[in-house]
């Protein structure tokens, strides 16, 4: 257990360094002018954050994976459809209700709509397409076929929303796909996809096994611009207190409120798990002691992590943003690209998906091009986030071209790929992204406003979870485009040189 520790604690300080060298060398510079106080505290908040980030990648290993796939193999082998959909419809909807990452995003709306119908709004989208997204793999559905539906469905939505003067609800919704595959939910969910794709079989069950985040990221989008239609007025957004003095204070407040945010969502896959137990799996106990410790990682794990971005990455990416908006907007612009390059690799959910996808593909998607693809998939979307924000359009015109582009590539690249693609959409989107970057792109909307930008915010800074989680989709099918059209080559080759071969040799039988 101890080497394992430090392999994870080790992968966690190379993905975390880039992060906190970047923002340190610009602290040094003229671009930006942070006190020693904020330096030191973003410092430390870099060191818990890589222990945090290495206690829960440890806890997912050993713990998280391993629950969702034997739930997964479980609910299969007792060949009962009806039991299977109505467990991950239930463990759709706690699971997300309790995702942290959605609930930073809850509290830093205030609206019409009612933070706690917010959670439950989006919890159901989610618990509704996960049963899809088992059907799918129950039934040996296509992916592309199902994404293409239901994003059609989506942009009609759109067409409505902006038809009943309901704009302002657009970014929140993509928002909101974008954070409720968190670093709980993936790691449980993933496992469950694998496990009933196993235990099913067919020719396609490696590929039959992803697409369950991809499903679940599509599902709260709809089910926020449902409840947007029903909703009287307008979203009103009033700016949170990003200074690092307010999250010193308040840090005691904060650790108890990640520790009972994260305990009720460990609580509620546990209560789950324990009913299976007794009722469908039946593990040994060593098994369910490893579960146990496992878990322990995980809870440690996740509230070190919570409670470093927001003591020490939030207030800092508020100030940064805002300072060096205030200094050059096209170095604000190369800044965001650069830091969307390195914190993907931050995001302890994207470790679980890189994990899955080596095992599953047998090292045919190497990690490193799955973190190069996503890092430049990253990177460009807070770039073109940023662009938006200096020129002020909707979102759409980023959104509706590069889901299109998105969906038609699905119809070129292996189905693998692609299921892989719109997975790593909703992993990259992860609570780094919602505590770091966001707020980020609010304080470079405040200092592009004058200090006063609480009308504009929603529709100008948020919108950048929903790049994050849709640049990836078109790089990784580009991946597999490439590794197509590699292999076309190679065969091509192949042929000739067979072809061009001597054919007068003789050949001998015996």
């Amino acid at each position: 257990m101890g080497k394992a520790l430090f392999l994870k604690l080790k992968e966690s300080l190379i993905s975390v360094l880039p992060v906190a060298v970047i923002v340190l060398i610009v602290s040094f510079t003229p671009l930006a002018d942070f006190s020693l106080t904020e330096t030191l505290t973003f410092s430390v908040s870099a060191v818990f954050l890589i222990l945090g980030i290495g206690l829960f990648n440890l806890g997912a290993d050993i713990a998280m994976s391993p629950m969702g796939g034997q739930i997964g193999v479980g609910l299969t082998k007792s060949k009962k459809l009806g039991v299977l959909v109505s467990v991950c419809f239930v463990m759709g909807v706690l699971i997300t209700i309790a995702e942290p990452d959605l609930s930073v995003l809850a509290g830093q709306v205030s609206a019409v709509i009612d933070s706690t119908v917010l959670i439950v709004t989006v919890g159901a989208g989610v618990g509704l397409f996960l049963l899809l997204a088992v059907l799918k793999i129950v039934f040996h559905k296509d992916l592309s076929a199902m994404l293409m539906f239901f994003y059609m469905m989506l942009f009609a939505l759109c067409a409505i929303l902006i038809d009943n003067g309901k704009v302002n609800f657009l970014p929140l919704s993509f928002d909101s796909g974008g954070v409720t595959t968190g670093p709980i939910t993936v790691p449980f969910i993933m496992a469950l996809g694998v496990g009933i794709a196993s235990t099913i079989g067919g020719r396609n069950s490696t590929e039959n096994s992803f697409g369950l985040i991809a499903m679940c990221s599509i599902g709260p989008i709809l089910a926020v611009m449902v409840l947007a239609l029903t909703a009287q007025g307008n979203i009103d957004y009033k700016l949170a207190d990003y200074s690092v003095s307010s999250a010193l204070d308040g840090i005691w407040n904060t650790l108890l409120e990640h520790s009972l945010d994260v305990l009720k969502a460990l609580a509620l896959i546990v209560a789950f798990f324990l009913i299976l137990q007794f009722t469908v799996l039946r593990l040994p106990r060593k098994k369910l002691l490893q579960i146990a410790i496992g878990l322990a990682y995980t809870f440690v794990g996740l509230v070190i992590f919570l409670v470093a971005v927001t003591v020490g990455f939030m207030p800092i990416g508020f100030k940064l943003g805002q300072q060096i908006a205030a200094f050059n907007k096209p170095v604000l612009v190369v800044l965001g690209f650069v830091l969307g390059l390195v914190v993907v690799l931050a995001e302890p959910a994207v470790h679980v998906l890189n994990k899955q996808v080596y095992e599953a593909t047998g090292g045919g998607v190497k990690k490193l091009e799955m973190f190069l693809a996503l890092s430049i998939a990253v990177g460009i979307s807070i770039g073109l986030s940023i662009i938006r924000m200096i020129y002020k359009f909707s979102i759409l015109y980023y959104l509706i071209p590069g889901y299109l582009i998105s969906l038609c590539l699905s119809f070129f690249v292996p189905k693998l790929y692609t299921a892989i693609a719109f997975d790593s959409g909703g992993v990259a989107s992860g609570p780094l992204t919602s505590s770091f970057i966001l707020p980020f792109a609010i304080g470079a909307c405040v200092a592009m406003n004058g200090g006063s930008a609480d009308s504009i915010i929603l529709t100008d800074a948020f919108g950048i979870v929903a790049m994050v989680a849709m640049t990836p989709l078109i790089t990784i099918q580009i991946l597999g485009f490439k590794a197509v059209t590699s292999a076309k080559v190679r065969h091509k080759i192949t042929m000739k040189r067979i072809l061009s071969a001597d054919d007068e040799q003789i050949i001998y039988f015996k």
